[in-house]
């Protein structure tokens, strides 16, 4: 298996990934940055991969602990090397295992928050090989949004907070699950491409379980400054930050 080398935060922290396998996207980094964790709180991270979600948590909360669930091996062996590659094993530990069966991995309410970047591909939407590292994070093939909703619920404590990021077009689907889990939506920010673009492509949305009524709408945000153009400024600095 062949390795790339990435950094973020101006080399301080290190990334390796499968070279032709699943690699991390700005989904990743958006939902990051968007989780708001207390200084010492307990995070779950759902479908962790290759451990990014963690590692730039553990990096900007010096004193938070993560647990990443990942159902593929050789993702989950990666994120573990990621976790010592930082110095980050004594924070980050990484559990192989099915969110379809979380309740054999980790107690119920066990965690503080809970995060994940969910597969956003219903199964059909276009060719699929089921043993690619791809197109088992991508698609709905092992993990749909209902099992990663179930087992966020398991998993978070009662007012604990969970943070998808999702296809903003899927967003009423999202809620639905979150809502029927008792899991309340508190912040919302759509994502979109560039400013001129018509339509939100991701949304980000923290939810509370059994929180209260009110939720707050967040200005949106910009990946690139133009079609085909260079990153945002505001999406170069969560690389920096």
């Amino acid at each position: 298996m062949e390795y790339t080398d990435d950094t973020l935060f101006d080399g301080l922290l290190l990334c390796q990934q499968h070279k032709n396998g699943y690699r991390f996207s700005v989904d990743a980094v958006l939902v990051a940055h968007f989780c708001k964790p207390r200084a010492e709180d307990s995070v779950l991270d759902i479908g962790c991969g290759c451990g990014i979600v963690g590692l730039v948590l553990c990096y900007r909360y010096p004193q938070l602990k993560v647990t990443g669930l990942e159902l593929q091996p050789k993702l989950a062996r990666l994120a573990r090397m990621n976790c010592s590659a930082n110095g980050f094993q004594q924070r980050f530990t990484v559990q192989e295992g099915d969110v379809r069966q979380i309740q054999d991995v980790v107690a119920p309410e066990a965690f503080d928050m809970v995060v994940s970047n969910p597969p956003y591909r219903p199964v059909g939407s276009g060719r699929i090989n089921q043993e690619d590292e791809c197109a088992l994070a991508r698609h709905e093939l092992t993990a749909n949004l209902q099992s990663v909703v179930q087992g966020a619920a398991f998993a978070v404590r009662n007012r604990g907070v969970v943070v998808c990021i999702y296809p903003a077009d899927r967003l009423a689907t999202l809620l639905t699950r979150m809502e029927a889990h008792r899991l309340t939506p508190k912040r919302l920010q759509p994502v979109y491409s560039y400013p001129e673009d018509t339509r939100a492509r991701l949304v980000m949305v923290e939810a509370v379980k059994n929180g209260g009524p009110g939720v707050r709408l967040l200005p949106p945000f910009y990946i690139y400054t133009c079609p085909n153009g260079p990153y945002s400024q505001e999406m170069l600095a969560l690389y920096k930050d």
